[in-house]
């Protein structure tokens, strides 16, 4: 029986470790307690040494172990390749790499797919510095440890031409009014007041640890960029450490808000910014966005470019309230992450899945502390929140320099030729929203705070002029990344000089005299409508990706359905809806899509005129084609539930008693012959 039960739990063990290889090997050692597998790996781990007899003499050779005694002279074996060198390239070759590489090294838009293993020191020069003798000036005990006698050195540049280039930028750009360190400003009989902390928002440590992690993280990092103010809100110092410790890693500009600028504006900032890296115009918005399709398209591009990473990460970095996490939901479609216009919402960074291939990353906004700029700066960059100024009606100044008087005219409906400085304006804004106070005063707190709210959402038309740049340069300078501008929806209300730009003529500069609501809406149809056809001329050969990518990442379409005409029914067939488009001539079809654009563009307002297209749509018996419905989940119930009906354990489900066939046949014996009495009678 002993034997029988071990031969049980060897055929166990077996069946437990898997197929036993001793059937196709025969190893030597195999017994019941150790298999060939067992054996093996054992041989394999004392296979390392030579056996050796009593006086220490090799008997058998370790694996790969020369048998050759000791002191034995090798040879090798006659052939040139052991003494030549394995890669060669000539010096023409060499030099023909290396101005291919100086050409396009600085270019944005061009990356090095194949090295074919050459190595980068043979293109750069060597740098011959003299030698530092460190440990003659500065001993290691005097640097580090607990007897060392010298500060931390806080060097800003590294070199001279650093320090140099940095001394003729700061002589450019200086401003006597900035200065804090002139005598002039300084109040000697009182003590400055420290900085209040709410300035220093978005330069704390946490904060710049949660940025280093997205860009640690990240494979493209998208610099997000204000439309309005797009230098004044760009990090120049991140975009220095990405060039210096991460060159691998792609850096992209988008410009957001660019509804709330000029046409051209953004035309002229995209070209001007695409000089060093790539450029895009966005507008976020779930519904109606812009550059949604060229911004997928160029991931996908940078996707293609890694195809040896398994996915890649997309960080967005940027000033707050420039709209980071507003971007994320336009690509995603919905509501992934919290949206304020408001900065300072979102608090950490956050993984979201765009494709199987593509990841987005968000990141708290990140301001670089610049000696440069006043409280007034940060707080119309959008870095506070109004409700934490202490004294907003300060600020106010700042904005009116920045703001035209009659966008503010416009806005508030104040005559501009009535205030003289910014309490003038403020009361008269307080008392057209009665924002008062006991007898009649204004409330200049809580007024103010509104129009700085109205600032911080784009509600007052403001934009920075692009700088002037040769023209003969930007033509040069190609822009692969191409998007339809003409399509962006401008909601903010500008005059005709600012829409239009250089281009402006004088007679646009006479027609921006004070006019009713009215009449500016109709005169800027009708320049829409003039520069329509010049507009579809330049934009013919432009792919528009927001059409291509319009439906990517599970977007929801809208069913649109056919308006219906009097004296007809919706089940009716759609062949005559077919006949209909067909025969419709073309320049209703071109008038339709005018109309859609002047809508866009205006800001939505026009609602007599969509009146006045519908009736021209009833008139000519257009009817728009249905949408084929999208496939959707089916809610409904699938299936049976087995127990609901089956007579389980012999519990009647229905508490009805059961009959047998017996019973049944008698049943209706009896119900017969009670008819047949009945019918005798």
């Amino acid at each position: 029986m002993g034997v029988n039960k071990k031969e049980k739990v060897a055929a166990s063990k077996k069946a437990a470790t898997g197929p036993s290889i001793s059937n196709i090997t025969k190893v030597k050692g195999v017994n019941f307690y150790r298999d060939a597998k067992k054996v093996k790996r054992l041989n394999m781990l004392t296979s390392g040494k030579a056996k050796r007899d009593r006086d220490g003499n090799i008997i058998k050779e370790a694996a790969f172990q020369s048998k050759l005694p000791s002191g034995t002279v090798a040879r090798v074996a006659p052939n040139r390749k052991w003494f030549e060198n394995t890669r060669t390239i000539s010096q023409k070759n060499l030099e023909a790499f290396r101005t291919a590489m100086a050409e396009k090294q600085n270019d944005p838009y061009q990356f090095i797919l194949n090295q074919n293993k050459l190595p980068l020191s043979l293109i750069y020069d060597q740098q011959k510095n003299s030698k530092m003798h460190m440990l003659e000036t500065e001993t290691f005990t005097n640097t580090f440890g607990p007897k060392a006698q010298r500060k931390r050195a806080k060097l800003s540049y590294g070199s001279i031409e650093e320090l140099a280039s940095h001394v003729d930028n700061s002589l450019v750009s200086y401003d006597m009014n900035k200065d804090p360190s002139l005598m002039a400003k300084k109040h000697l009989d009182s003590i400055e007041e420290a900085r209040d902390p709410i300035f220093l928002k978005g330069q704390s440590k946490r904060i710049w640890n949660e940025l280093y992690k997205v860009i640690d993280s990240s494979d493209v990092v998208i610099h997000v960029l204000d439309a309005r103010d797009p230098l004044g809100t760009r990090c120049k110092n991140v975009e220095v450490y990405l060039e210096k410790e991460a060159k691998h890693k792609h850096l992209i500009f988008v410009l957001n808000k660019c509804d709330l600028v000029p046409t051209w504006v953004t035309a002229k900032w995209v070209r001007i910014l695409s000089q060093e890296h790539p450029t895009l115009a966005f507008h976020a918005s779930i519904n109606n966005s812009f550059g949604k399709g060229s911004l997928i398209q160029l991931l996908r591009q940078f996707s293609k470019l890694h195809s040896d990473k398994k996915q890649i990460s997309v960080g967005f970095i940027g000033y707050p309230n420039t709209g980071k996490s507003s971007i994320i939901n336009t690509l995603r479609k919905k509501k992934v992450c919290n949206v304020a216009p408001v900065p300072g919402e979102t608090k950490i960074w956050q993984y979201i899945t765009l494709m199987k291939r593509i990841y987005l990353i968000d990141c708290p906004g990140i301001v670089y502390p610049s000696p440069e700029d006043t409280d007034s700066d940060i707080i119309l960059k959008g870095v506070v929140r109004v409700e934490n100024i202490k004294n907003p009606e300060d600020h106010i100044p700042a904005l009116m320099n920045r703001v035209k008087r009659e966008y503010l005219k416009r806005t508030y409906e104040v005559d501009c030729e009535d205030w003289n400085d910014h309490i003038e304006f403020l009361e008269k804004v307080a008392k057209k929203y009665g924002k008062l106070l006991r007898g009649g005063e204004a409330d200049l707190h809580i007024i103010s705070k509104m129009i700085l709210n109205d600032w911080l959402r784009g509600q007052i038309p403001f934009f920075v002029p692009p700088p002037e740049v040769d023209e003969d340069k930007l033509k040069e300078s190609k822009n692969t990344v191409e998007q339809i501008f003409s399509k962006i929806p401008v909601a903010a209300n500008f005059t005709a000089m600012d829409l239009k730009g250089e281009e402006a003529t004088e007679e646009d500069l006479m027609e921006d005299k004070p006019k009713t609501v009215e009449q500016q809406e109709e005169e800027e149809v009708n320049a829409i409508s003039e520069d329509e056809e010049e507009e579809e001329k330049k934009d013919e050969n432009v792919t528009d990706w927001d059409e291509v990518f319009g439906t990517v990442v599970g977007e929801e379409e809208i069913e649109v359905k056919a308006p219906v005409i009097e004296g007809e029914e919706e089940g009716e067939t759609k062949e005559e809806e077919i006949n209909e488009i067909e025969e419709e001539p073309q320049e209703d079809v071109e008038d339709k899509k005018r109309a859609k654009r002047r809508k866009m563009k205006v800001g939505f307002v026009e609602q007599e005129k969509d009146q006045e297209f519908e009736v021209r749509v009833r008139e000519s018996k257009y009817k728009k084609q249905e949408k084929a419905p999208r496939l959707t989940t089916n809610k409904r119930k699938i299936g049976e539930h087995y127990y609901e009906y089956a007579n389980v354990k012999n519990k009647n489900r229905n508490k009805v008693k059961p009959v047998s066939n017996r019973a049944l046949t008698k049943k209706l014996q009896n119900n017969i012959s009670i008819d047949k009495k009945h019918s005798r009678k």
